[in-house]
């Protein structure tokens, strides 16, 4: 009965405060302190007890109270600090007043007017002490969060008597977590992790005002907020981000792997791991070196986060790095005897978008992950969800990450020379069952993607096929399967119905043409298995016969345990999201050869082309038709020459063995494309252009609106911005 009471008692001062239409006085500490008293005792209380309507109708009706409570919150939260939080009462204290934080804000980043609220002082503060409420909140919460027998355990003898002051305390040795920079691993305690989830998930709140802005006020948008959390003004900027860092990428759900053990004792580390990785992609999401519009002259503080993620070094801490996010990546996909018997982690969308912003930030650590096996423990995850993700339009965002990581990584040579390393069938996936390398993967579940997925997806060919061409000079086997999936492609995409329905669909086929030609340039050597030939002898069967080698002419059978890719359960809630930004906006062309290699010319005398041909369209409309100049266009322009002369040279030779011989197997013609030799047949090699992804306004912008998405949604327990009027992108049910 008494917990009970006191929730009647919170709730009587809710409604007294959303009642008065007279302010109510700042100085009566008896009726604020209600707010933040024993009354309640978890954050789901003050989400039920504190409706939204009426937090709404206080800020309308009443707005001088709002921003009382909002300011006597702050100024308690201020006073804990100063008394270094000594006691279990000023713990909780401290904890009320953030969910009740928590609960507000959201409701008041509606009103743009409100925003600058929060960027003024304290009613209290003198004139030379004058610190904007936003800066005070975050100096609180972040003083709190290295506070020992609260949020982290003391390394000191200390009583309440002799307790650390807060103010001078070196939060460097308090370092939640080992890993980078930090060797020490301190020891965990349930009560610490849940106080700071609590104060992390108030940051977050904070960090939100920019999903109340447009699409096109976002992209120049300045989060205050986040600028001051990571400039130097913040004094526990490193120790904070080294803590998030360590934190997500030392966290193994299984543990020890006892079975069922995670539903035996509750987890305080999953969310406090949770929020922490949302807080790290959301503060690396905010460049401050391209923030502020040209109009304004503020000059912004540096981004530590970004500074400090940029400068890692050294081996041991990309190791670390790696291990971790490759760790959660692949936990849900993990196999055991004993089903659900192991814990399950649902973290792979911003774990995706962190291994983004991780090499986009610091390419040694791209490098590094290139350079050993270790890339295809991201590979094969990515692709598990692209293959899961392509029926869902719920997840159409989650299939867009996943393609740009594969486009940035494909850009560097080592993960095509990487993809020759055989796959075993491990994960289970809706994908026909064959054997062979990474590549053959890569190209099975892209093909699926193209040809079973969600129409939403139609933006991401380019990528999908680009992503092909940049590793195919390097791929040295296809398993049949995936050469018939690559020729039902090519066939698919030159269909008339498919080519001619829009002006850019035969930029499709220059891709798929331009990665043949790089195979049969770079990997027709007799030295290697006969498997890297079945996609020239794919070619030539085609050319032979006429027929389609399409893929329903290849008995498939699914991998033991898969399940196909579902669509959407009704009632799903989606996040909208920006256009695909268009492939050209998103890379640039490199060649692989030094320089003396692009000034080689083909035969005839002109020069390679580094790119299908851009012929000029009318603009894509449902009014475009296309005409015999426009086909006249970029038909001479196929890049067939290499193709035409293997056939040349080559379908004779087949074509006779096959008539000499009698053969209806493959295996001789294997043999003779093996043993074989184009040596001084094939035209001059030509140079092997890879479209790196570049940096863009567009990926940026797309970016911010996806891990925005992915937070609102993952937030239910307790539905933090749920029914407030969200403006970055909109939520709608599937």
């Amino acid at each position: 009965m008494g917990n009970a009471d006191t929730k009647l008692n919170f709730r009587k001062a809710v409604v007294q405060l959303t009642s008065k239409s007279q302010p109510i006085d700042a100085l009566d500490d008896s009726f604020w302190d209600q707010f933040w008293s024993e009354s309640v005792t978890n954050v789901q209380d003050v989400f039920a007890l504190v409706p939204g309507a009426e937090i709404r109708a206080l800020r309308e009706e009443s707005p001088n109270n709002l921003a009382t409570l909002v300011y006597k919150a702050v100024e308690k939260l201020v006073k804990v600090v100063d008394s270094s939080c000594r006691t279990q009462r000023e713990q909780l204290i401290a904890l009320n007043c953030a969910r009740l934080l928590t609960r507000v804000l959201p409701y008041m980043f509606e009103e743009p007017e409100w925003h600058s609220f929060f960027w003024s002082s304290l009613p209290a503060a003198a004139e030379n002490d004058s610190v904007p409420l936003a800066q005070s909140l975050i100096n609180a919460v972040c003083d709190l969060l290295f506070c020992p027998d609260f949020t982290v355990t003391s390394t000191k003898r200390t009583g309440p008597d002799r307790a650390e002051e807060l103010s001078g305390l070196d939060s460097c040795e308090y370092i939640w977590a080992g890993g980078v920079g930090f060797a020490r691993s301190p020891p965990r305690h349930a009560p610490h992790e849940a106080a700071r989830t609590e104060l992390l998930r108030l940051l977050l709140v904070c960090f939100s005002e920019t999903i109340y802005k447009p699409p096109q006020q976002a992209a120049s948008h300045h989060n205050r907020w986040i600028a001051y959390f990571t400039s130097p003004d913040n004094r526990h900027a490193l120790p904070l981000f080294t803590s998030l860092l360590n934190t997500v990428c030392s966290y193994d759900p299984v543990g020890l792997g006892l079975p069922y053990n995670h539903l035996l004792f509750a987890d305080t580390l999953e969310p406090l791991v949770e929020v922490a990785l949302q807080i790290l992609i959301v503060t690396l999401d905010h460049d401050t070196s391209n923030a502020v519009s040209e109009d304004s002259e503020e000059v912004l503080p540096d981004n530590l986060f970004i500074n400090y993620l940029s400068r890692i070094h050294r081996d041991e801490d990309f190791q670390f790095a790696l291990r971790g996010v490759t760790r959660l990546l692949n936990n849900p996909l993990a196999q055991t005897y004993l089903p659900n018997s192991s814990k399950k982690v649902n973290l792979h969308q911003e774990l995706l978008v962190l291994f983004w912003k991780m090499c986009d930030y610091n390419k040694k650590f791209m490098y590094y992950v290139l350079k050993s096996s270790d890339v295809l423990e991201v590979l094969v995850p990515i692709l598990y969800h692209l293959n899961d993700s392509r029926a869902d339009q719920s997840r159409v965002g989650l299939m867009h990450i996943g393609v740009f990581i594969l486009l940035l990584l494909s850009g560097e040579r080592n993960l095509g020379v990487r993809l020759n390393k055989p796959y075993a069938a491990a994960v289970p996936m809706d994908i026909p069952v064959f054997t062979g390398t990474h590549a053959d993967l890569l190209v099975v579940v892209f093909h699926k993607i193209i040809t079973t997925g969600h129409q939403r997806l139609q933006p991401l060919f380019d990528c999908l096929l680009t992503i092909l061409v940049n590793v195919s000079p390097y791929l040295k086997t296809l398993s049949m399967v995936a050469s018939t999936k690559l020729l039902h492609l090519l066939e698919a995409f030159s269909t008339p119905w498919f080519l001619f329905s829009q002006p850019h669909h035969h930029h499709l086929v220059f891709f798929l043409l331009e990665m043949f030609n790089n195979m049969i340039q770079y990997q027709f050597d007799g030295s290697l298995t006969p498997r890297s030939f079945v996609v020239i002898h794919c070619m030539l069967c085609w050319d032979i016969s006429k027929t389609s080698r399409s893929t329903e002419s290849v008995a498939e059978t699914a991998m033991e345990g898969s399940r196909p890719a579902q669509p959407a359960e009704p009632g799903t809630l989606n996040a909208t999201l920006p256009d695909t930004p268009a492939l050209g906006t998103m890379t640039e062309r490199e060649s692989a050869h030094p320089p003396a290699a692009r000034e080689r010319l083909l035969p005839d005398g002109t020069e390679q082309h580094d790119k299908p041909d851009k012929t000029t369209a009318p603009k894509e409309s449902g009014s475009w038709r296309p005409t015999a100049e426009w086909v006249g266009g970029w038909r001479g322009k196929l890049p067939l020459q290499t193709i035409m002369r293997l056939l040349q040279v080559l379908v004779p030779q087949v074509e006779k063995i096959c008539i000499d011989k009698g053969l209806t197997d493959e295996s001789e013609i294997l043999r003779f494309l093996q043993h074989g030799t184009l040596v001084g047949l094939l035209p001059v090699p030509h140079p092997i252009l890879i479209r790196k992804y570049q940096a863009n306004a567009g990926t940026a912008a797309w970016f911010r609106t996806y891990l925005w998405g992915v937070i609102y949604i993952r937030n239910v327990d307790p539905p933090i911005w749920y029914d407030t009027d969200v403006k970055l992108f909109e939520i709608q049910r599937v």
